[in-house]
């Protein structure tokens, strides 16, 4: 059963799109072959298959988490151009009455 260009119509509607009649004339067969595709896919019998993410089992490339010592507050700000109350200090980008 062919997706007719009033279903398409009423998807565009649905959707909020405004679409031309000669964009309702082109997409109806379009989307045709689209849902026809999807259907050959659902026909596949795949009962014993197990669910996927990948083709091929993956690694996991990261290194594992370490936990060790960061910077004191005081080494952090050590560099910093300017300090106010423990913080780095950064020009004011935004007015207060944003």
């Amino acid at each position: 059963m062919a997706i007719t260009r009033d279903e398409v119509a009423h998807l565009a509607r649905l959707s909020r799109l405004a679409l031309s009649d000669e964009e309702l004339d082109t997409l109806a067969p379009q989307l045709d072959v689209i849902i026809g595709a999807v259907a050959r896919v659902a026909e596949v019998v795949a009962d014993d298959i197990p669910p996927t993410t990948h083709a091929v089992p993956l690694t996991n490339v990261f290194r594992a988490d370490i936990t060790r010592t960061s910077l004191s507050q005081a080494d952090a700000l050590a560099g910093a151009p300017a300090v106010e109350d423990g913080r780095f200090r950064v020009p004011r980008i935004l007015d207060l009455d944003e």
